[in-house]
């Protein structure tokens, strides 16, 4: 089974950088796409950023790109989101995910659906005051 932990999370001013975390525990090998999602309050759950680990390619939602940067440390088993020029729209809870076993949905485009990720964590929440 796998497990996802984020953290780092917090409050932030407009502005300002953030760098959450995402520990991935079990087994993990065969989940070629990972991704961070935010979900703020009344909305729908989006997806921002997807890396995909063969060849760590990465995709961002257009409203976070050139801000948000994914990536990947293999060996410790963590997934990062760097936030940079944080904007209060950026308030949300962060969902870090780990794609269906073998699926190659984000290896050539944004894939977003929900669907295609298999393993949830808990979120860590990001609050950013201006």
């Amino acid at each position: 089974q796998v497990r996802l932990v984020e953290s780092g999370g917090g409050s932030v001013q407009a502005g300002g950088s953030l760098r959450l975390s995402c520990a991935a525990s079990g087994y993990t090998a065969s989940s070629y796409c990972m991704g961070w999602f935010r979900q703020a309050p009344g909305k729908e759950r989006e997806g921002v950023a997807t890396i995909y680990y063969p060849n760590q390619s990465t995709r961002y939602a257009d409203s976070v790109k050139g801000r948000f940067t994914i990536s990947q440390d293999i060996a410790e088993k963590t997934l990062y989101l760097q936030i940079n020029s944080v904007k209060p729209e950026d308030t949300a809870m962060y969902y870090c995910a780990a794609g269906r076993p073998y699926s190659l949905s984000c290896r050539d485009r944004a894939d977003f659906d929900r669907a295609n990720f298999a393993y949830w964590g808990q979120g860590t929440q990001v609050t950013v005051s201006s």
